[in-house]
């Protein structure tokens, strides 16, 4: 597969879709995964999977417990970077942005739209904090599971989603010989500049 100016589509929103609805159709096994990199004041870098929810004209939505690293991390430097890596199709697509918390109704709206067990499990760990071990946790999904019996779980309050706002989009498209396909998006005076990069 090649990529080229000429081929792409000049809102990289549009060119994100794209690949994206390709890559749910390819059977990949997790094609909402994405690497979230998050850094603190001082320039130290941290990485994780997440699954991105959902996305559209504003941003990337992605959910996650506000006292962990990674929402500390945010709070203290919401510049971010995104990575979708689908191997099967030889692509990648590379977004840096601005994260800021979602709306408390959005995440009420997403929180109940889950799981039960994984609502219990949102109120059972305290992310990145340290634990003595397995059983202490299971015990607290125990505990929370008594606690919510006959009764509508709500959302903690630690608990919720964040918009990624992009400035930047890179799209990459494996080749041979090393010779990749790279475009990249990139807004400036409120418009997108598209250039294609070496690889």
């Amino acid at each position: 597969m090649a990529l080229s100016k000429k081929d792409v589509l000049s809102s990289p929103l549009k060119q994100f879709d794209r690949w994206f609805e390709e890559a749910l159709h390819s059977e990949i096994r997790e094609p909402t995964a994405m690497n979230l990199s998050t850094a603190s004041n001082e320039g130290e870098v941290s990485s994780r999977i997440v699954l991105l929810k959902n996305f559209d004209e504003q941003g990337f939505v992605f959910y996650s417990n506000y006292k962990s690293r990674k929402a500390i991390q945010i709070e203290n430097n919401n510049n971010v970077a995104l990575l979708f890596f689908w191997p099967e199709l030889e692509r990648q697509i590379r977004i840096e942005g601005k994260a800021k918390k979602l709306p408390e109704h959005n995440s009420d709206q997403y929180f109940d739209s889950r799981p039960e067990n994984s609502k219990i499990g949102a109120w059972a760990s305290r992310q990145s904090t340290e634990i003595p071990d397995r059983k202490y946790l299971e015990r607290k999904k125990a505990d929370f599971e008594k606690k919510f019996s006959n009764q509508k779980i709500q959302r903690p309050d630690y608990w919720g989603g964040y918009l990624v706002m992009p400035h930047r989009y890179e799209f990459w498209q494996g080749r041979e010989n090393r010779l990749h396909d790279r475009i990249e998006y990139k807004k400036e005076s409120n418009e997108w500049k598209i250039k294609r990069l070496a690889p």
